[in-house]
């Protein structure tokens, strides 16, 4: 093993979807939510830019956020499993950090075999009726330097730390010493292309492993 300590994004990396433009879908706002989110992965607009703008305006339910959780688990990028195996055999420290919503991602993160302390993602809150009444705001997840910020918090020992993801967000770990794979299977982004440390575009995540073991 290269790494001691191995991460991922989660949408478009352990999945092909992004899970809050899969939900602004449900309440026919999928096209401008895709265009959000594609400027702050892209590194066109800061994260904390458009956060809450998308949060407020699709105001998921929690019916629509456990729906998500399925969708996540149908659509695992080919290869998923059989990385996340192969890094438990050798006996890897594995997290998932994402920006998504952090109800959503667990049920992913158990067909995994990740413990909930493992996954560092964004907690949305709901009333009694299950509407959507707002989220973590001091979350780092939610702002730019989020992920570096939590690499850090989990890593204080400076254990030899590497990062799989697709966006802007992800290369922002580079800042704190850990080395990022831009995953483009599912979207290639340039700024990720250009940037990474190292790079893999094959549909199949198990590509990365070359980089990792």
């Amino acid at each position: 093993m290269k790494f001691e300590i191995v991460c991922f994004d989660c949408d478009s990396t352990l999945s092909y979807i992004e899970g809050i433009d899969q939900c602004a879908r449900a309440v026919s706002l999928g096209v401008e939510m895709e265009m959000l989110t594609n400027a702050a992965m892209n590194g066109e607009l800061a994260l904390e830019d458009v956060y809450q703008q998308r949060l407020e305006l699709i105001r998921p339910r929690a019916v629509e956020v456990t729906a998500l959780a399925d969708i996540y688990i149908k659509t695992m990028v080919d290869g998923v499993r059989e990385v996340f195996a192969t890094l438990a055999a050798k006996g890897a420290e594995v997290h998932i950090i994402s920006g998504g919503l952090r109800q959503a991602i667990l049920p992913l993160a158990a067909e995994l075999n990740i413990p909930v302390a493992n996954v560092h993602a964004v907690d949305i809150y709901f009333n009694a009726d299950g509407h959507y009444i707002g989220f973590d705001m001091d979350s780092p997840l939610a702002r730019s330097g989020g992920k570096a910020q939590v690499c850090q918090q989990i890593n204080p020992t400076g254990k030899k730390m590497v990062l799989v993801g697709d966006g802007k967000t992800d290369l922002e770990a580079q800042t704190v010493g850990v080395q990022v794979i831009g995953y483009g299977g599912v979207v290639r982004r340039e700024i990720v292309a250009q940037q990474a440390d190292f790079y893999v575009d094959e549909a199949n995540l198990t590509a990365v492993l070359e980089y990792i073991l």
